[in-house]
């Protein structure tokens, strides 16, 4: 999710350490741990409340299919799979030529 890999954990941990001190992380470690759950729940409500405000045929809306880029491939997707191909088409003489 943040690419973040084990030498960076390592020394965040270090000058978190250096900085608040070994007697203070875990209390500290714990309040924002408290604090992620708690954007997470008020995420997760707000994403409820819209689905609740825009009504039926929102039920499986996910916060990923808003994104602009998501939303343009879902549509162009569609109109490709609903047209066909393979069928000829038709073709036109202009009645002025006759």
């Amino acid at each position: 999710m943040f690419n973040i890999g084990g030498g960076e954990i390592l020394a965040l941990i270090v000058v978190g350490m250096i900085l608040i001190g070994p007697d203070r992380m875990p209390t500290v470690a714990a309040d924002a741990a408290r604090l992620l759950i708690k954007i997470k729940k008020m995420a997760q409500k707000v994403t409820n409340e819209i689905k609740d405000n825009l009504g039926p045929g929102y039920e499986d809306l996910q916060v990923q299919d808003l994104h602009p880029k998501a939303l343009i491939k879902k549509h162009i997707s569609d109109v490709i799979d609903k047209s066909d191909f393979d069928a000829k088409p038709k073709p036109r003489i202009d009645p002025d030529i006759l």
